[in-house]
């Protein structure tokens, strides 16, 4: 596993256009859950909470749910070692980009800039009548739903089921995929479509795939060169001191 790492550490370090693509492993660190599997959030809550004509026609019973899962429970959460040792690679100017599933806006948290938020972010909501978008924290969840200036229910501003891509997020991930010679791909399983093919379109376009994982994902016997079982924190720290 160390050679693994410190081969990983000089492909990283030598890349001219290295991106990250993260999953929810990268976040349960921070005490954040996955949505799927063992001890998943849709082991513990019904995810039709996120279907947007579920919303849309049980809106106050979803929102209370919502607030309790992402503004009071996820609300509290903190980056982890694997957020800032990716803001400190972006630092050194080695890292580009982190196009990341997450919603949970702990990479910003953490200091890293360039952050493609592929199924949209907490950090703000969105009015379903008019598209006024709201800071979060500005928004008092006190009365539920909360509501827009409008009169409308506000949103938050990421993706239910039933809800496309944003268009510019979709297509600047795959832009910076096709672009990049290294994807550093962290804390996913791989089989959340659209958002799981970019690593894979790197990877036709000629990019060597890092993974760092605690378990096997859909790529690993696909399309990885480097896997390092590992929790993400340690194995990236790794990496950084390897760099210097």
């Amino acid at each position: 596993m160390e050679e693994k790492t410190l081969k990983a550490a000089q492909i990283i370090q030598n890349a001219k256009h290295l991106i990250a693509f993260t999953g929810a492993g990268i976040s349960v660190e921070s005490g954040i859950p996955s949505f799927r599997g063992e001890g998943g959030l849709w082991s513990k809550y019904d995810p039709h909470i996120l279907d947007l004509q579920t919303f849309y026609s049980r809106t106050k019973e979803c929102w209370a749910t919502i607030k309790e899962i992402f503004y009071e429970y996820w609300g509290t959460s903190k980056p982890n070692m694997a957020h800032t040792a990716l803001a400190k690679l972006e630092e050194k100017g080695i890292l580009k980009a982190v196009v990341t599933m997450n919603i949970d806006n702990l990479h910003q948290k953490a200091g890293s800039k360039k952050v493609i938020e592929f199924h949209g972010t907490l950090d703000k909501m969105v009015c379903i009548k008019c598209g006024k978008k709201y800071p979060s924290g500005k928004v008092s969840l006190e009365t539920l739903p909360p509501k827009c200036s409008c009169g409308g229910v506000l949103k938050p501003d990421f993706i239910f089921f039933g809800e496309g891509i944003p268009e510019q997020a979709y297509k600047e991930s795959f832009e910076l995929a096709a672009k990049s010679d290294v994807v550093l791909v962290v804390g996913t399983t791989g089989e959340v479509a659209p958002a799981s093919y970019i690593p894979n379109i790197a990877k036709q376009h000629g990019a060597k795939i890092i993974e760092i994982n605690p378990k096997k994902s859909a790529y690993t016997d696909n399309i990885t060169d480097i896997f390092i079982q590992e929790k993400a924190g340690t194995a990236l720290n790794t990496i950084i001191k390897e760099i210097g």
